[in-house]
């Protein structure tokens, strides 16, 4: 007798290659899409992690063109959402006065930035005789200081 094997074996085989070759594709897809759309998210790119402190007269700025000059815990400098370098800031600024003269800043301090890096925003502020200026800050309902 002779046994001869079908080709069952084969083509099974041959079948179980292209569906991991389809899986591995779709992860492969699905693995980039997500990472472009985590990537790319608006919301992640303009924001600017910045805890404020609290304040228990906090009020909003009204009038002029106002420039938001930020400076983070880490000692960075933006604005308007721009990162600016920290000897850079003083000519940012100018630039935009000159465009409006009547130009008011506020300034947006992280409560854990150092005191060194806030003291240089307002210097800069005040060589470039900036009148309108305001501390940015949280409504403290209670009153008291912490």
């Amino acid at each position: 007798m002779i046994n001869i094997k079908g080709s069952k074996d084969y083509l099974i085989a041959l079948e179980s290659v292209a569906m991991t070759d389809i899986v591995m594709n779709m992860f492969i897809f699905f693995f980039i899409s997500f990472s472009l759309i985590y990537t790319f998210n608006p919301t992640k790119i303009l924001k600017i992690d910045v805890k404020l402190p609290k304040a228990s007269t906090a009020v909003a700025l009204e009038g002029s063109e106002k420039v938001l000059l930020t400076v983070t815990e880490e000692g960075l400098y933006f604005i308007n959402e721009e990162k600016v370098k920290g000897s850079d800031v003083k000519a940012a600024l100018d630039a935009r006065l000159k465009e409006n003269p009547g130009l008011s800043v506020v300034l947006k301090v992280d409560g854990s930035a150092k005191f060194n890096n806030v003291v240089k925003a307002l210097d800069v502020i005040n060589e470039l005789n900036i009148q309108k200026v305001s501390v940015a800050a949280i409504k403290n309902d209670e009153g008291a200081i912490q």
